[in-house]
This record gives C-alpha cells, sequence and structure tokens, in this order.
C-alpha cells in the first residue's frame, strides 16, 4: 500500500521535506565491529589455556613433590651421620666422650664445608671441624631416644637444616650415664642446587612439552575443520552457479546441516523462479485487456461505448492483478518455518464466514488435533483455509466439519499436516472435480466469484508439495476436500 500525490498536492513539497530530514539527521553510528574471531582460533586459544593450566598445576605438583622427596632424603641422610657418629662413639669411665677416629664424611673435617656435626650434653660440648666460626643452633636438649628435624633455621651462615638426637650413654660399671644430644646440620644451598636442577629440567621439558602439544592440537583442529572447510568452498561453489547443491560425502556430524542447507537452498531457487514466473504472468495477463483498450481508443469510438469498453477491461485488470498478488503471497515450502495452530487461525475465519453467510445459520464444528500445525507462511495458512471454508459455505445446506490431525512417522524432523473440510451440500461430481479446480472456473455460474479460490488453494498445497484431493464426504454427503502435506 503506498500514497499517490495529485498534481498540485504538495507531494513535492512533502519529499523535500523527508530529504532535509534525512540531510539533517546526524549521521548514523558506525556499527562495523571486528571480524569474529575463528574457530580454530577459538579452539586453540582455549586449548592453550587448558593446556598451560594443566602443566603449570602438574609442574606445581611435582616441583612440591620432589621438594618433599629431597627434604626427605636429607633428613634421612643427616639422620644417617647421626647413627654413624653414634655407632664410633664412647663415654670413658671418666665420663668423657670418645669420637669415631674417622668421620663418616670428609667434609665434617673441612671448613666452610657445609656439613656440620655436634654434641652437647652433661658438661659436654663438641663441634665439628668444619663448625669452626659457625654459630649454629646446637644448643638443643633432647631426652633420650628422641629426635628432632627442623630447617631452614637461621644462622649467621644462611638457613641451615637440622637432625638431633638424644642418647644416654652409661660408663663405669653402668651405674653412671651422660646424657648426649647428637646434631647434625647441613646448609640449605645443597638442597636449593638440587631443587634449582629439578626445576630449570622440569619447566624446559614441561615448555617444550607444552609447545609440541599445542602443535598436535594446531594440526588435529585444521583436520577436525576440514570438513566445515569444504562445506564453505562448495557453498560458494553453489553461490557462483557452478554446482546446484552441496555435495555431500560430508562427516556424519554435518549431514543434517548439508541436507538442510541444500534444502535451503532448493527452496530458495523454487521461490525465485515462482516469482518470476508469477512476475511473467501478470505482464502476460495484462498484454490482451491493455491491447483491447489500445484498439478502442485508436477506433474513435464515442464515449458511452468507450466508457463501457474501458470499465470492463479495467474490472479485468483488477481481477488479474488481484489473483495474481495471491498468487505472489504464496510462500510455499519453507525450511525454517515455525509451526502454526490450525484452530485459532480456524476460528477467526469462520466468524467473518459467519456474518457474511448469516442468512444460512450455518454450524460450522471443528475436530482439531492438538498436535496439528502447519509448518509455513500465516498468510499461506489464512488463504488456504479461507478458500476452503468459504467454499464450503457458500455450498452448504447448514453444515460444515473441519477436520485436522497429525501425519506422517513420529521420528519425523516436523510433522506432516491433513486438513479436511467437508459439507453437506450438493457436492461435486468426480468427472467435474479437475474442472472446478481450474483457473477462472466457477462450480456454478449463476453463483458469485471469480473461480479462482480453489485454484489458489491447490497453487498453495502444490507449493508446499502437498496433495489436494476431492470426493463425497461420507456422512455429510456434500463435497470433501482434502489437503495432506508431507512429515519433513
Amino acid at each position: 500500500m503506498g500514497l499517490r500525490a495529485e498534481p498540485g498536492s504538495g507531494a513535492s513539497d512533502l519529499r523535500v521535506e523527508r530529504d532535509t530530514a534525512t540531510a539533517s539527521a546526524p549521521p548514523a553510528p558506525d556499527r562495523r565491529t571486528r571480524r569474529p574471531v575463528s574457530l580454530q582460533t577459538r579452539s586453540l586459544a582455549a586449548a592453550s589455556l587448558a593446556l598451560a593450566a594443566f602443566l603449570g598445576l602438574s609442574g606445581f605438583a611435582l616441583d612440591q613433590a620432589f621438594y618433599e622427596t629431597s627434604l626427605q632424603q636429607l633428613r634421612d641422610r643427616l639422620q644417617g651421620y647421626v647413627w654413624s657418629y653414634l655407632s664410633g662413639s664412647d663415654v670413658t669411665v671418666s665420663g668423657r666422650l670418645v669420637l669415631p677416629e674417622f668421620p663418616p664424611d670428609q667434609r665434617f673435617d673441612r671448613p666452610q664445608s657445609g656439613l656440620y656435626a655436634g654434641v652437647t650434653g652433661d658438661g659436654i660440648v663438641w663441634e665439628s671441624p668444619s663448625a669452626l666460626g659457625r654459630e649454629l643452633p646446637f644448643d638443643l636438649r633432647l631426652q633420650p631416644g628422641e629426635v628432632r628435624f627442623a630447617g631452614p633455621l637461621e644462622t649467621n651462615i644462611g638457613g641451615v637444616y637440622v637432625f638431633s638426637q638424644g642418647v644416654d650413654y652409661a660408663y663405669g660399671d653402668g651405674t653412671k650415664s651422660v646424657r648426649l644430644t647428637f646434631h647434625i646440620a647441613e646448609h640449605e644451598s645443597a638442597l636449593e642446587r638440587q631443587m634449582g636442577v629439578f626445576r630449570r629440567t622440569l619447566w624446559t621439558w614441561l615448555v617444550i612439552l607444552g609447545l609440541m602439544l599445542l602443535a598436535v592440537q594446531l594440526g588435529v583442529l585444521r583436520w577436525s575443520l576440514t570438513p566445515l572447510r569444504r562445506v564453505e568452498r562448495d557453498l560458494a561453489e553453489v553461490e557462483r552457479g557452478k554446482i546446484e547443491s552441496l555435495p555431500g560425502h560430508y562427516p556424519r556430524e554435518l549431514e543434517g546441516l548439508a541436507g538442510t542447507l541444500n534444502a535451503f537452498i532448493e527452496s530458495e531457487r523454487w521461490q525465485r523462479t515462482r516469482y518470476r514466473n508469477t512476475l511473467g504472468d501478470l505482464a502476460h495477463s495484462l498484454k490482451t485487456p491493455l491491447a483491447v483498450l489500445r484498439n478502442q481508443l485508436e477506433s474513435g469510438e464515442d464515449g458511452e461505448r468507450l466508457h463501457a469498453t474501458v470499465d470492463q477491461q479495467v474490472s479485468r485488470m483488477d481481477q488479474i492483478v488481484a489473483y495474481q498478488l495471491s498468487r505472489a503471497a504464496t510462500s510455499g515450502h519453507s525450511t525454517f518455518a515455525a509451526a502454526l495452530g490450525i484452530a485459532p487461525a480456524a476460528e477467526e475465519i469462520v466468524r467473518s464466514l459467519e456474518k457474511v453467510y448469516a442468512d444460512k445459520n450455518v454450524l460450522c464444528e471443528f475436530e482439531v488435533d492438538p498436535a496439528a500445525a502447519f509448518h509455513g507462511e500465516r498468510g499461506d495458512l489464512m488463504e488456504m483455509l479461507g478458500n476452503l471454508l468459504e467454499n464450503a459455505f457458500k455450498w452448504c445446506s447448514r453444515r460444515v466439519v473441519l477436520t485436522a490431525r497429525r501425519v506422517g512417522p513420529i521420528g519425523a524432523r516436523r510433522p506432516g499436516l491433513a486438513l479436511l473440510v467437508e459439507d453437506d451440500g450438493p457436492g461435486i461430481a468426480p468427472q467435474d472435480v479437475e474442472r472446478v479446480l481450474q483457473r477462472g472456473v466457477r462450480g456454478d455460474e449463476r453463483v458469485k466469484g471469480h473461480g479462482i479460490g480453489l485454484a489458489i488453494v491447490q497453487d498453495i498445497v502444490k507449493a508446499h508439495r502437498g496433495d489436494l484431493t476431492v470426493d463425497r464426504a461420507p456422512e455429510l454427503g456434500g463435497a470433501r476436500f482434502t489437503v495432506t502435506l508431507p512429515a519433513a
């Protein structure tokens, strides 16, 4: 629907105002956005984050495990030194401590070696030569049999780990004893060097492993996304017109997508063909009335006959345009159409028909399955139901029955639909069915109408790849129109 302005009606002013408003309007904001990140980049980024988190947590766990193991090994080593000193030491009858001639490790005799030994007890204080000039925490005294491991403890030479064990030596005739505490200390640098070597090796190999896994992941992603790239290339070939549809041979996960795209491509191609044919039919249909008008104008007939001819041809052109517009409004099969309920559309149509045919007092009955639905444009459903119900109201005596039920397999992507419109009128003879469905043919020339309603219904049904059959209603005795739309 559009606006038409007569000369001098101000249409040009209206256009100027619109142009001025457009010129004075602020520029639209730039809606350009950054190009979306590709699936490969998204997957690789997600895999990189997950891999970094996994390798980081794994490295931390391994580092802690190795540290605990190294610390336990240090404790065991220091305890072994204590036992070595204990096994080689003795207390004389005078209560003097005698230590082994040779220490368990030569570092005890070497100053600043990092390994220290000491003994404290009842009047006894001893430190190994390596502890010369060191302030070590050897003042702790333990009960016999008590052991303690601590560290790193701060000293004047840095942190040290200390293992201490309390003993009780009996000497003389066994009636006397001396309580001693043996201490073994080691500088923390030894453990730190060990941990440093391990950490450098660990993180070097984790980084190498991470890079290798990312390279493998990239290869796997490129290989996995190859079918999608093939779909993209095939769609480009379809767009350029080199192939008619997607060739198939895709992985199972993409078969449904390829089938839907092929159905969409077919539907769009069919729609373009139908629109082109409709425009061609409209142009062809208007040629004859226009030719008649031209001949009448050139013949120089009088005004009254010319007026009658023009009125007749204009009325004919109006009917042609109305029909072709109705035909063009038939959207047909659509791959992504929503489901429309039958009952609401039928009730709306019946309310209007009851006003038009109020003198007949028609009783219209519905037998509609709640699961029944029409998958298409609402205009197609209204046009199809409207023409079928109007035809039934026009020819019935008093009763009309509309039946709608779901058809097709249960596992179908969308179910089919069966529509039955019956009346108790005179019906249609089998030999007249084909003629009645022809465009422009009326069942009774005495009844008003253009004779294109049922033809439009047939076009809509064909557009939705369905079937339209006409026979006699078994109960009402009149005509029965059955529309069957297949499942998809």
